[in-house]
């Protein structure tokens, strides 16, 4: 079965043709700049053969038809024909409490998506544009969602509650939702093949670090905790969100500031984080290079980063009564070593004998970091969500 998954974003697609149940990957590309000055499809053949178009490329549906002609281009393509594809998946945000699990799309489906597009208002309105290309450009085409939210609806009330009136929960349903939901499921799935061992009995802490960073407390295979709430702001420092933040402190800018809730808004997501605390980028390579040169705001920030990853471990191994895997994914988890043996610094007490040596220059593969006999395995393991969107939509298909 060919499964082409999209990615949508406010300006990008990301895209793969995966053929099932195999995994293998024919083709993989972007469609980048939508609308903007500059719009191109970059496109990668599982042979290696590379094509880049550049175009004008004025909203989603236009990018799929440049990718879709792509496809089936007699050089460049995978497919023969576009009969050959047998489903869509999708990457959707945000469920809301809708979805606890992929699903196919249905117009009911679609009625829900566009009602929770106020909980995610940058990212489900281009998650749906992509339904609604491939509805008009291959109609009856089998399509599924597979959620970022889904995974964490296992969370219990007690840790997906805030501590506000009930009332605002049940007629706005403000709770934590957590996102990266197919990153960590996927990782913490993929760690425990690779040991070899049943994740049912496991306690595993997935630690998603890139520009956006989250954590997650997988207990018996399910989401119990995770650092994101209602939206994507909350949790570790990431690029350029605050993470946690006292709302006191906000409001207090807000008025001292004289900050309507639109400026509020970008500042906590556009400015803060590493880039706010060091001044200098979110790139988290740009501001190790200005700490190791001796500048202060980025020694701050670095050690700032590190050391709230580090608290979230330690919160998660109480709330779980233990942890027996740490997952390291996400661009930075995977390929910054520095940041992962910073974290692991002091972690003894946890049962983690971390090999040090053995971390160093590790990007970009799986592995495991802690020593043959730590009580706690410390792996990397690169994400994949396409992969799990590809095989939740084959089962979905397929029945």
């Amino acid at each position: 079965m060919k499964i082409i998954v999209l990615n949508c974003g406010s300006s990008s697609i990301k895209y793969q043709l995966v053929n099932m149940p195999g995994g293998d990957v024919q083709a993989k590309g972007l469609v980048d700049k939508i609308g903007l000055k500059g719009a191109a499809i970059k496109h990668k053949r599982d042979d290696g053969k590379e094509l880049t178009v550049e175009g004008e490329i004025l909203d989603h549906q236009s990018g799929i038809e440049y990718l879709l002609g792509v496809l089936i281009d007699k050089e460049y393509g995978s497919l023969g024909s576009l009969n050959e594809i047998d489903a869509v998946g999708h990457r959707v945000v945000h469920g809301g409490e809708e979805f606890s699990g992929s699903v196919a799309i249905t117009p009911e489906v679609v009625a829900a998506l566009e009602k929770s597009s106020e909980l995610a208002p940058l990212h489900n309105p281009p998650n749906l544009k992509g339904i609604y290309a491939m509805q008009q450009l291959l109609p009856g085409l089998p399509q599924a969602g597979v959620f970022d939210t889904a995974f964490h609806q296992t969370m219990p009330e007690y840790s997906y509650l805030y501590g506000i009136p009930y009332s605002l929960y049940e007629k706005h349903k403000i709770r934590r939702y957590g996102f990266h939901g197919t990153s960590h499921k996927y990782v913490s799935a993929r760690a425990c093949e690779i040991l070899g061992i049943d994740i049912n009995r496991q306690k595993i802490i997935t630690c998603h670090l890139g520009n956006g960073a989250s954590m997650a407390a997988i207990k018996s295979g399910k989401s119990m905790d995770t650092s994101m709430g209602m939206t994507p702001i909350e949790g570790v420092m990431m690029g350029t969100r605050c993470g946690d933040l006292d709302v006191g402190a906000l409001l207090h800018i807000m008025n001292k500031e004289g900050m309507n809730v639109k400026i509020a808004n970008t500042l906590i997501n556009k400015f803060s984080g590493v880039l706010g605390v060091s001044g200098i980028s979110p790139d988290m390579r740009d501001v190790e290079i200005a700490a190791e040169k001796g500048d202060k705001r980025a020694e701050v920030a670095y050690k700032m980063y590190s050391y709230r990853i580090k608290k979230y471990i330690g919160a998660y191994a109480a709330a779980m009564g233990g942890v027996d895997i740490i997952v390291f994914t996400g661009g930075i988890g995977e390929n910054d070593s520095v940041t992962r043996a910073n974290v692991m610094e002091g972690m003894e007490f946890l049962g983690v004998d971390f090999d040090f040596d053995k971390n160093k220059g590790v990007r970009g593969k799986e592995i495991i970091l802690s020593k043959p006999k730590s009580k706690v395995k410390v792996m990397v393991v690169p994400t994949n969500e396409e992969m799990m969107i590809a095989r939740d939509t084959f089962e979905i298909v397929g029945k």
